[in-house]
């Protein structure tokens, strides 16, 4: 299989490479460095590297010369940002995910794997959720994902095309560093590492559900590789915890105590976030592995080794 990784890069699309690199595929990165880094592929000396934008459309038909299979991970990522710059956000995660789409069919390719998120549900109305949830982003991020998920599935029933949106709720691992509109275990490592206060935004009781990069890697091949599966997937870990109680797991972790300091709640934040993941685990055999204990070690000790 020749599988081009858009985004790859970046932190989940660099853990999805060296799924894609150990199972002997042959796999090709298209990245713009803007959040990515050259070194997440420096060990995958046999992946052709394309530097481009998403938004290129001769970018993409270079980068989807003998492919099969997509996997589309290039995306502009997160609440806050989407705020500062939704021009932008949805120029990439829309129009981006638009061309890629038009290419991929112009050029007989069946199946687009496309990272969607849970930013596209909104205010939960129910926990667990299943992928039947009612969709009502409260940032510009959530409504360019569900745009650009809608579109995948558009093409779906347009031209019989397979393309699977694996809708991540928290992911958090290896490769992840830190950004200041990023997930909060990063900026949690990065402060904890260097002894600062810890900010939370609210009472610190909101829960988040946490899954770690190992599995959503093994969640894009199981959808990949198993031909029939076409629609929209959650993709967690189907378990949540406070921010609270991540915040004393982590200082526990690294054997260290800081500061925690609480500040008001941030615009684009839901309260709650727990998964259904029945319907993955049905489809495709996913089913999570790493527990939030273990990939937290592991997660601090690379964070320690590589002070981001």
């Amino acid at each position: 299989m020749k599988a081009l990784v858009t985004g790859g890069a970046g932190f989940i699309g660099s853990n999805l490479v060296r799924l894609l690199v150990e199972k002997k595929h042959s796999v090709t990165v298209l990245d713009n460095l803007s959040t990515g880094h050259l070194s997440n592929l420096g060990p995958f000396p046999s992946v052709k590297f394309i530097k481009g934008d998403i938004r290129d459309e001769r970018t993409i038909s270079r980068a989807l010369r003998g492919v099969d299979i997509v996997f589309h991970l290039a995306a502009s990522v997160g609440n806050s940002l989407s705020i500062k710059a939704p021009v932008y956000d949805s120029e990439t995660n829309v129009l981006g995910t638009l061309k890629l789409l038009r290419a991929a069919h112009q050029n007989h390719i069946k199946k687009i794997v496309y990272s969607s998120s849970a930013g596209i549900l909104g205010e939960l109305k129910e926990l667990p959720i299943n992928e039947n949830h009612p969709t009502n982003p409260i940032s510009p991020y959530g409504v360019s994902k569900l745009a650009a998920e809608k579109m995948c599935l558009v093409y779906n029933s347009l031209y019989g095309m397979k393309n699977v949106c694996l809708r991540y709720f928290n992911v958090y691992g290896i490769n992840q560093r830190y950004d200041a509109y990023g997930n909060v275990i990063p900026i949690f490592a990065r402060r904890i590492i260097r002894k600062q206060p810890l900010f939370i935004f609210g009472d610190g009781y909101q829960t988040r559900d946490f899954v770690n990069v190992i599995d959503v890697a093994k969640a894009n091949y199981q959808a990949a590789i198993t031909g029939k599966v076409a629609g929209a997937f959650n993709i967690a870990s189907g378990a949540s915890i406070t921010i609270n109680k991540l915040a004393n797991m982590m200082m526990q972790t690294a054997r260290t105590t800081v500061p925690l300091q609480h500040k008001k709640p941030r615009l684009g934040d839901v309260r709650d976030s727990l998964a259904n993941i029945s319907a993955a685990r049905k489809a495709f055999g996913f089913k999570p592995s790493v527990s939030l204990e273990e990939g937290l070690k592991k997660y601090m000790s690379w964070a320690s080794q590589n002070r981001f």
